[in-house]
C-alpha cells in the first residue's frame, strides 16, 4: 500500500470540484435568526426556503438557521475559444467569469451571453496566453457589452517583475489587476506605488501543492530477498548485481516515477542531467524509494502497482511490512490511503 502521511498541524485539506483550468470559489452560507414580531422571542421550527430554489431548512429551538446560498464566482482560467466553448450548456451561467485573450473571442462571447463578466489577460513576457500590449486598448474599447472585472498578467517564475507590471499599469487605466508569481516585497512595492489600484495575487499553485514539509509519502515493503550476481528478475529478466531485491508498493498507477520535463537552466542542472543520462544508458536508473536514507535502483521501469528496486550488497535490508520513503510529485500522486498524524 502506498501511504500519504500528513502532519495534522500543517495539513489543510481542500475539496475541489475540478474542471479543466477552473478556480471555484467557496459556496456562501446564509445564516440568520427568526424572532417573533409580537414578543421578540425566537421562533422554533419555522421553514426557511431560498427563493427560487428547493433548498430549505427549519429553525432550531433558538430560532437560528443556516443553509447554503448561491455559489461564489467561478473564474475560468482557460481562455474562451468559440470553437471549443460556445456550445457548452453552462456558458451563460451568471457565476462564471470568463478569461479573454483574443479580441474577436470577446465579440463572440458578448453575442452569446448577455453582458458577460470577463477578465482580460495581457500577453506577458511568459508569452503564453494574452493580448499584446499594442492591441490591448482596442480590446478595452470594445468592452461596452461586457463587465470588466480585472486585467490579468500571468508572469514567469522568479522575481524582478515589477518593471513589467508597471509598464502595463501606467499604460492602461484599469483599477484592478490579477497577477501571478510576485514576491511579497514586489506586491508591497506595487501597492505603495499605486494606492488607488487593487492588485490581487493568484496563489493557486501554492494552495494546490501545499507545504512540501507537511506530507511524506511511504510505500510498504512487500517482499525482500537476497540475490547474487547473475541472478535475474523482472518482466525483462534483467541481470542483477549482488544485493537485496525489494518489491515495494508504489507504481505508475500511484504516480511513481512519472516525472515532468525540467529545464536544465544552470550548469549544475546540466551536469546532473548528463550524469543521470549516462547512468541510464548504462542500465542504472535511480529509484525514488529510499531505505534508511540510502538510494535504491530500479531493476526495470515501475510496474502498475509495485516497483522492483535493488539495495546494494552490504546494506541492511528492511523487513516485509516496513514503510520506506518515496519521492513523488504531488500533482501525480494517487495514494492508496491518507493518514493524519
Amino acid at each position: 500500500m502506498l501511504l500519504r502521511i500528513c502532519k495534522r498541524h500543517k495539513f489543510i485539506l481542500f475539496l475541489l470540484l475540478w474542471l479543466p483550468s477552473v478556480i471555484v470559489a467557496q459556496q456562501k452560507m446564509i445564516n440568520g435568526r427568526i424572532i417573533s414580531k409580537n414578543d421578540q422571542n425566537p421562533v422554533a421550527g419555522a421553514s426557511v426556503i431560498l427563493k427560487g430554489t428547493k433548498t430549505g431548512t427549519s429553525t432550531s429551538v433558538d430560532g437560528k438557521f443556516s443553509l447554503p446560498g448561491s455559489p461564489g464566482d467561478v473564474l475560468v482560467m482557460e481562455p474562451y475559444r468559440p470553437v471549443i466553448h460556445a456550445a457548452l450548456p453552462l456558458l451563460g451561467d451568471g457565476a462564471l467569469v470568463h478569461t479573454i485573450t483574443h479580441g474577436p473571442d470577446l465579440d463572440d462571447l458578448a453575442s452569446r451571453v448577455g453582458r458577460p463578466r470577463v477578465v482580460v489577460e495581457g500577453l506577458s513576457s511568459m508569452n503564453r496566453h494574452g493580448i499584446p500590449a499594442d492591441w490591448m486598448q482596442q480590446t478595452l474599447d470594445a468592452l461596452a457589452p461586457c463587465e470588466l472585472l480585472a486585467l490579468s498578467l500571468h508572469l514567469p517564475l522568479g522575481s524582478g517583475h515589477v518593471p513589467e507590471v508597471r509598464r502595463w499599469v501606467d499604460r492602461f487605466a484599469v483599477p484592478e489587476w490579477q497577477l501571478s508569481h510576485l514576491t511579497p516585497a514586489e506586491q508591497n512595492e506595487l501597492r505603495a506605488a499605486y494606492p488607488d489600484h487593487a492588485f490581487r495575487v493568484r496563489v493557486g499553485t501554492q494552495l494546490w501543492l501545499g507545504d512540501p514539509k507537511a506530507c511524506v509519502v511511504r510505500g510498504h515493503v512487500l517482499d525482500v530477498r537476497h540475490v547474487s550476481t547473475g541472478d535475474r528478475a523482472g518482466y525483462r529478466t534483467k541481470r542483477l548485481r549482488a544485493g537485496w531485491l525489494l518489491v515495494v508498493a508504489g507504481g505508475t498507477a500511484h504516480g511513481v516515477a512519472l516525472e515532468a520535463p525540467s529545464g536544465a537552466d544552470s550548469m549544475r542542472h546540466r551536469a546532473v542531467a548528463l550524469a543521470e543520462g549516462a547512468l541510464e544508458a548504462a542500465g542504472r536508473v535511480r529509484s525514488p524509494f529510499k531505505v534508511g536514507g540510502h538510494t535504491t535502483w530500479f531493476v526495470e521501469p515501475p510496474h502498475m502497482h509495485v516497483s522492483l528496486v535493488m539495495l546494494p550488497e552490504g546494506s541492511t535490508p528492511p523487513e516485509v511490512g516496513d514503510e520506506v520513503d518515496v519521492r513523488v510529485r504531488n500533482t501525480t500522486l494517487r495514494a492508496d490511503a491518507v493518514v493524519l498524524e
